[in-house]
């Protein structure tokens, strides 16, 4: 990691922290040779920007950096990789540092898939004192970084059993328990869809199973859906469509980082990680469209497109989730590209029955700068998933409100007394921003967090929030 939570020797190089506002102020209480070289430079205190500054030898004596505030989640994000390789610490001259921002942001900053290429450039190292903050800022990072590691692998290296392995890992690393219900043993353990939906691949399809926690705690159950790849099946994808397909597992990655964080930081729940892993293959056993498939609920489901596989399989997970009757449900999953045309790739669809909820984590979301945005499950368009020979079909009758045509697929899983959140995530960042280079991300999963202390643990602070509430929202 390039974040080291040790005591910083003096001879790291001071990195000093300001932002457009505080600059002027800042900048008359330095020495004058600094003053005037921030001024040569062009230094405005611009997010992301930074100066380097030299001593009288040539030598780099400190770095000056412009953020949006000290505790932006993202405020040192540019620096890890554009800096010198080197040490540096938090210096004292300009704004105070927020050790948690700090932590986060240096870490996924300093990030990079490499394990194809090899490391090209070591990012610059930060030492940082010992303290909750730090710690809590590192850990955070280090879930999303192993989420987007897991999102990033190509599909012939990460399959079902593959991440299968990544939750056996979770499960022992932490104390809990893991299971998994694999290829043709699925139907009668009752989990029909995600056989048929997984039965083509030469990989078998399964069900992981974590649980850990106080089995008198109360219950959270988290579904991921783990589709390894998707070659749309039958209804094949096209070549641009299918080309970043190994991302189509981004919920279940999610999900793991979500389980990781919720046991290191020892919530005082009963948890149980669920994750449907399979590949949506084509051969000569693969279902078909027109099939009906049977669901662990009993409901009948007729399939109108072999490419909506997501649902298919999340139906059987979320209803062998609501058997342990969870106070809360929370599913993530790469399910539709309607939610992206509606919202981009940086917004996450929210579906959640109660709308004070939903409004109070889209309000979270915007001051973790982690955004969800509030789509309505809208009762009139059930008709459009209803089937003429089973209960429901897989795809509504056209392509208007796809995305709200997949939530309602899956209320039919989820029992009206469960609290149940429904992310539809794109798992990928397609435009690189600092802390967030092109490829998988973990989208939500701070939110999520946070909701999730707020909830079991009481905790109403919103570390890494930037303060400004910069974003209102108006769902």
């Amino acid at each position: 990691m390039s974040v080291t939570l040790r005591k910083p020797p003096s001879g790291a190089t001071p990195i000093h922290l300001t932002d457009r506002a505080s600059l002027a102020g800042i900048a008359a209480g330095l020495p004058e040779p600094t003053r005037r070289w921030l001024g040569a430079t062009g230094f405005t205190g611009a997010p992301d920007a930074f100066v380097l500054v030299p001593d009288e030898r040539g030598n780099l004596r400190e770095v000056w950096a412009g953020v949006g505030s000290a505790a932006h989640p993202w405020a040192l994000a540019a620096l890890p990789r554009a800096l010198p390789a080197g040490r540096y610490r938090l210096g004292d001259r300009g704004l105070p540092a927020d050790a948690h921002a700090a932590a986060m942001s240096w870490s996924l900053g300093g990030y990079a898939f490499e394990s194809y290429r090899g490391t090209r450039r070591t990012p610059a190292e930060l030492l940082l004192a010992p303290s909750a903050a730090a710690a809590e800022g590192l850990r955070i990072a280090e879930a999303i970084a192993h989420a987007r590691d897991l999102i990033n692998t190509p599909a012939e290296d990460l399959g079902p059993a593959e991440l299968g392995d990544a939750v056996r890992a979770l499960a022992q690393a932490h104390g809990g328990r893991f299971r998994e219900i694999v290829g043709d043993k699925l139907p009668a353990a009752g989990f029909p869809a995600i056989h048929a939906v997984g039965r083509a691949a030469s990989r078998a399809p399964r069900l992981l199973e974590l649980t850990w926690g106080d089995p008198k705690a109360r219950r959270l159950t988290l579904v991921g859906k783990g589709v390894c790849f998707d070659s749309g099946g039958l209804d094949i994808k096209p070549p641009d469509a299918m080309r970043q397909m190994k991302k189509d597992m981004g919920g279940a990655a999610a999900a793991i980082a979500l389980a990781r964080l919720a046991m290191a930081e020892q919530l005082p729940v009963r948890l149980q990680l669920l994750i449907p892993a399979v590949e949506n293959a084509i051969a000569g056993n693969a279902y078909r469209p027109g099939d009906v498939i049977r669901t662990r609920k009993g409901l009948q489901v007729e399939i109108g497109n072999t490419d909506a596989e997501g649902r298919v399989i999340l139906s059987d997970a979320l209803a062998f989730g609501a058997e342990s009757r969870p106070e809360l449900m929370i599913d993530l999953a790469t399910l539709t590209g309607a939610a992206r045309i509606a919202l981009g790739p940086q917004l996450p669809a929210l579906f959640c029955r109660q709308m004070a909820m939903a409004r109070d984590i889209v309000d979270r979301s915007l001051a973790l700068e982690d955004p969800v945005w509030h789509m309505p499950l809208w009762p009139d368009y059930r008709r459009g998933i209803e089937s003429e020979i089973g209960d429901i079909v897989n795809t509504g009758r056209n392509a208007m409100g796809g995305a709200i045509a997949a939530a309602l697929f899956l209320d039919h899983f989820v029992p009206e007394s469960v609290d149940w959140l429904h992310l539809d995530v794109f798992g990928w960042n397609d435009t690189p921003r600092p802390g967030r280079p092109v490829g998988g991300e973990a989208q939500a999963v701070r939110t999520l967090l946070a909701v999730l202390r707020s909830r079991f643990a009481g905790d109403q602070s919103l570390p890494g929030a930037t303060g400004e509430g910069s974003r209102r929202s108006t769902a």
